[in-house]
């Protein structure tokens, strides 16, 4: 039996493989240069990611507009780099996406 996988699907997991967790301030120089997105909780992470590499103007418009994608602020810069904050990470060229990691909660 065959089954065929969307290339969608494919290229989401090639995404999710690639996503890992890291330190802010292993994150600097790519903020310095202004390259690092923060992608709000509410979204996926890998969604987010697979729109922007396919060009997706119209989602990540209406991302931007909603304030849950974009730069992150200096602010917030300095509260992660205080807190050592662990966040996921994944890069599509030129972008650095990053998420607030989740807290588990038991």
């Amino acid at each position: 039996m065959s089954e065929s996988v969307s290339r969608e699907t494919l290229e989401k997991a090639k995404l999710n493989q690639e996503t890992s967790k890291i330190a802010w301030s292993e994150l600097q120089r790519y903020f310095a240069q202004g390259v690092v997105l923060r992608v709000d909780d509410s979204l996926d992470l890998i969604d987010v990611s697979y729109q922007i590499s396919v060009d997706n103007k119209s989602a990540v418009e209406a991302w931007v507009e909603q304030g849950v994608l974009g730069a992150v602020s200096d602010e917030q810069a300095q509260s992660w780099f205080a807190e050592d904050r662990d966040l996921w990470a994944v890069v599509v060229r030129p972008w650095v996406l990053v998420q607030e990691r989740v807290q588990e909660r038991f």
